[in-house]
């Protein structure tokens, strides 16, 4: 059975979950698997359109009556850094990956932000889902089975969102405190 692999990450502009996946690939092999529509093709999805222009329609193969949506690229610095927006504008989702290669290895980078940890622990699950599906994609083997991994998994993402929402929750009361103290309104 696959194990969960994500971990949250606090970076200024929300909440993460990131993952790793290391190949024994060069960077530009891995890369390809992000950028070329036939590859990613093999393991999530397919894009429409030309990613130089800024924007791409993007649609999930992995999922049922998926439908085409918007990609707005933020960011492409071949083959090392990627981030985007995914989704209609004010419900879109922010995905970035980074690539790096040492020793004949390439060292991938996902993550996607949260807007939510009450309600979106489950991006997790899928998010090590579809990477294992890359995996398989680059190495030729069968696709894993979602029921591998949910439910499994869910309880480890939602430990951790639950961890985290505590953990703001308590810096947000002593900003506040700290706050009132400033303009004297405690005591």
């Amino acid at each position: 059975m696959p194990q969960p692999t994500g971990r949250l990450v606090r970076k200024d502009d929300g909440v993460y979950v990131v993952l790793d996946r290391i190949f024994k690939a060069p960077i530009d092999d891995v890369w390809s698997y992000f950028t070329r529509s036939p590859r990613l093709a093999q393991w999530i999805g397919e894009y429409t359109g030309l990613p130089s222009t800024g924007a791409v329609r993007f649609r999930m193969n992995a999922e049922e009556n998926a439908e085409w949506g918007n990609v707005s690229i933020l960011e492409c610095a071949a083959p090392h850094r990627f981030a985007a927006d995914v989704g209609p504008a004010g419900d879109s989702w922010r995905v970035y990956w980074h690539l790096t290669e040492a020793s004949g290895h390439t060292t991938l980078t996902f993550a996607r932000r949260l807007r939510s940890l009450t309600e979106e622990a489950d991006v997790g699950v899928s998010w090590d889902y579809y990477l294992d599906r890359l995996i398989a994609a680059r190495s030729g083997k069968a696709m894993p089975e979602w029921n591998d991994y949910y439910p499994a998994m869910i309880e480890h993402y939602q430990s951790l969102c639950r961890e985290l929402n505590h953990d703001l929750r308590i810096e947000q009361a002593a900003l506040h405190a700290v706050e009132l103290r400033r303009t004297g309104t405690l005591g």
